[in-house]
């Protein structure tokens, strides 16, 4: 999950769906409430790692911190150098992931088929938007932290991207490399504050709307295929304010011939849906309903 949330165009959300571990989280943070805190305030620590099923929300936490840190400076060479081999293995995960959550829904009606693709055209059309430059100030990387860590934990959208829109990918991804822990302080007070609240919104939705939300869901991530295809041509690129030069317009396109680049592409791409299927524990619906 934190090597895919580097990424621009990769979900969390979608790897967690893909191991089985979606509603679970969910209902993890969502114990982060006024409960956990008076057990905290009175010392009863044993009982409150227990409510938030700290043992899993620890570790995970734990695994996403230390691929941050450790693999932030070498996907975004390999971004750099291997765009196309990176975003194929992606690709194909995610790809796979389709079927894993829509198999969710046991009753698949016309109705239902019809939203999935309104959103999936939705969702199309949003990743094809193109940055806008926005403020570095404190209030601003907060707010970031916010509104991608609530994108972040959707299945399909993906907080990096999120950071692209918001101007912010490259700001936040030097803070890390540079050890700006400042910056990553707003940053993450962001992302606590954000996630908090989005995800008893999203449980609120599960609970109420099932189906209708894992219909929802599967539609953004048919959409979201878009930002990760492999093959890409730049239409426009800026300067950040640290030199940096990033592509903000992208349109899709096909190789223009099967060379050896293509094939082990297309084999990492395969590997990539193979490995998904593999490792997806067959999330259950009752589970997720609660």
């Amino acid at each position: 999950m934190g090597a895919a949330n580097v990424i621009p165009g990769i979900s969390g959300g979608t790897i967690a769906f893909i191991l089985g571990i979606y509603e679970r989280l969910i209902r993890s943070i969502k114990a982060f409430d006024l409960k956990f805190i008076k057990l905290l305030c009175r010392f009863r620590f044993k009982e409150a790692f227990s409510a938030i099923d700290g043992k899993f929300f620890s570790t995970l936490f734990l695994g996403v911190a230390i691929a941050i840190f450790t693999l932030s400076k070498v996907i975004s060479q390999l971004l750099s150098s291997k765009p196309i081999l990176i975003y194929s293995f992606f690709f194909g995960l995610i790809l796979a992931s389709i079927p894993i959550i829509a198999r969710i829904i046991k009753n698949w009606t016309a109705s239902k088929i019809v939203t999935a693709c309104l959103t999936a055209l939705a969702t199309y059309f949003i990743v094809g938007m193109v940055p806008f430059t926005t403020p570095e100030a404190a209030w601003f990387v907060f707010l970031s932290g916010a509104l991608a860590i609530s994108t972040m934990i959707l299945p399909g959208i993906s907080g990096a991207f999120v950071l692209v829109l918001l101007g912010k990918y490259q700001f936040i991804l030097d803070a890390v490399n540079q050890r700006d822990f400042f910056i990553l302080g707003v940053f993450s007070l962001g992302m606590a504050v954000g996630i908090l609240g989005f995800v008893r919104i999203l449980s609120w939705l599960f609970n109420k709307y099932h189906d209708l939300t894992v219909t929802i869901l599967t539609g953004i991530v048919v959409g979201s295929l878009r930002k990760i295809w492999p093959w890409k041509e730049v239409v426009r690129s800026m300067t950040t304010s640290r030199g940096k030069v990033i592509s903000i317009e992208e349109v899709n396109i096909l190789p223009g011939q099967l060379n050896a680049e293509v094939f082990l592409a297309l084999v990492i791409m395969a590997a990539g849906f193979v490995l998904a299927l593999m490792f997806n524990s067959s999330p259950d619906e009752k589970r997720l309903k609660s």
